[in-house]
């Protein structure tokens, strides 16, 4: 997963743009990136976080009123700074996308854009590929001076037949507008939002509506899938389904990937999870264990936690100290750099667990390595008995389509029992969310959801190219990533990709 934004105003978009990039910083913190256009692009790109990369000198000559922006964490590809959004190439008119997501067949799109297009691709990363592809369906469609909403509905029409997987995607087309579509499945969130200044109207694009109200935009709507948005230099706003879509929202959004304050195709994200508590409490409350008080894994855990104690009417306490200074483990580069942030990460508050039965309550377990960790910290801390709950189903199998999840040998559940997973984190008990209980606390949200993107948890994927042969090249291109920033990468006892 990745963060994307895009903003087309009346006066510089940049200060917005760096704001709404900080709102989105939990999606990805490897690397991010602003293009903006003023007659001319402007581009500030780098490894690390939007803080980092990003200072007053950078940010006073990035200027325009039209603007897209990306934080990364590395999928497809690899790491490299030069892999930093947007990309951009220089015809028609000069193109900059950023892109949430991943391309399942961009080994035959890379292929055909080499040796039909004549296209050179400056990285390995599946997002350079997405944007040659909208780039020479545009240039097909003949455009003049003036870019119409026909020809760009056009392109990204071609856009949908020819690339396969997830793919959320922001595009700022120099001199003509913003243009940003959702994949036909809907796989990746993206949504709009408007404000009015001086009357006149400006509008956003982003991952998460989590940015819209701080940045005084309204939410509109979610991009639906299979949908292109064109604003054009006027902040006209036009919009059409290019192809009809069978949407399969991506269900670990709700999970744990999308902000808590998020509404994400017509669901609260907070409230999915509160219900995803609710639901497991009944499981735990049949197995008839005592259960002095529920203590959430932060930050994603809390929701969940409190869903679990209200059902079950016990009392919920925070039992850890978590450091602010420490990014999210799930999105860090490299297995040594999340187990040695996890050292410093969270801190157990003794009288908390001292002597008492305590169920502690995660979104998810991964490889089960900080699951078992944290329990190691909790009986030093002298708990008497430790109760483990994952507020989603076991993970059995990766996502393809822009989640970092290991690939099958690596995730614990895949080749462990529920009774040999608990042995394996030294839990007294460990209770599993279900997938029919998952998708119902989604449902309860938004009933028109009818099915999901959750391949991890049934290894039954939205998209009918992936099999398991593509499953396993896409395994040995990500140990292959990982493998540039450590050397155990592919060593399934490995810390877990995630915090939990």
């Amino acid at each position: 997963m990745c963060g994307i934004i895009a903003i087309s105003g009346k006066n510089d978009v940049i200060q917005d743009l760096y704001d709404g990039l900080i709102l989105l910083q939990h999606r990805g913190q490897d690397a991010a990136g602003i293009m903006t256009y003023d007659n001319q692009f402007h581009l500030k790109k780098s490894n690390g976080m939007v803080r980092d990369v990003f200072h007053t000198k950078s940010l006073s000559r990035l200027r325009g009123s039209m603007g897209i922006g990306h934080v990364r964490y590395p999928t497809a590809g690899c790491s490299s700074e030069f892999e930093a959004q947007p990309f951009f190439v220089n015809t028609p008119y000069g193109i900059a996308l950023a892109h949430n997501g991943n391309l399942t067949n961009y080994k035959e799109l890379s292929k055909e854009l080499l040796e039909k297009e004549y296209r050179h691709l400056n990285t390995n990363s599946d997002s350079e590929i997405l944007l040659n592809v909208f780039s020479v369906a545009l240039k097909d469609q003949k455009p003049t001076k003036k870019l119409t909403p026909g020809q760009v509905f056009g392109a990204v029409k071609t856009v949908f037949a020819k690339c396969k997987g997830a793919y959320s995607a922001v595009t700022l087309v120099g001199g003509q507008g913003i243009v940003a579509f959702r994949d036909p499945h809907g796989i990746r969130p993206l949504q709009i939002g408007r404000r009015k200044l001086n009357g006149k109207e400006e509008y956003i694009i982003a991952s998460e509506n989590t940015s819209f109200k701080a940045l005084d935009f309204e939410f509109i709507r979610d991009i639906k899938p299979g949908e292109a948005v064109f604003i054009d230099r006027n902040n006209k706003l036009h919009t059409k389904i290019c192809i009809k879509g069978k949407p399969h929202p991506c269900i670990f959004e709700w999970i744990y990937l999308a902000a808590p304050d998020s509404m994400i195709d017509g669901v609260s994200v907070y409230k999915a999870r509160v219900r995803m508590g609710e639901y497991l409490a009944k499981q735990i409350k049949d197995a008839g264990i005592k259960i002095d008080s529920v203590i959430p894994i932060p930050d994603t855990g809390r929701p969940m936690a409190t869903g679990v104690a209200d059902k079950l009417k016990v009392r919920y306490r925070e039992g850890f100290v978590k450091n602010r200074y420490i990014g999210r483990t799930f999105i860090m580069a490299g297995q040594h750099m999340r187990k040695r942030s996890l050292q410093f990460k969270l801190h157990p508050i003794d009288l908390e667990f001292k002597g008492k039965n305590v169920l502690l309550v995660d979104d998810s377990i991964v490889r089960g390595n900080t699951s078992k960790k944290i329990v190691e910290i909790v009986r030093k801390a002298g708990a008497r008995k430790v109760y483990f709950a994952s507020g989603s189903p076991p993970i059995i199998g990766p996502d393809p389509y822009g989640i970092d999840l290991p690939t099958t040998t690596e995730l614990i559940a895949g080749h462990k029992s529920i009774e040999q997973i608990r042995k394996f984190i030294g839990a007294d008990e460990l209770f599993y969310a279900s997938i029919e209980d998952t998708r119902k606390a989604v449902q309860r949200g938004n009933p028109k959801i009818k099915n999901f993107s959750e391949g991890c948890f049934t290894k039954k994927y939205p998209t009918k190219e992936v099999t398991p042969k593509l499953l396993k090249d896409l395994g040995k291109s990500r140990n292959s990533t990982r493998a540039i920033h450590d050397d155990s990468s592919s060593d399934e006892d490995g810390d877990a990709s995630k915090d939990m």
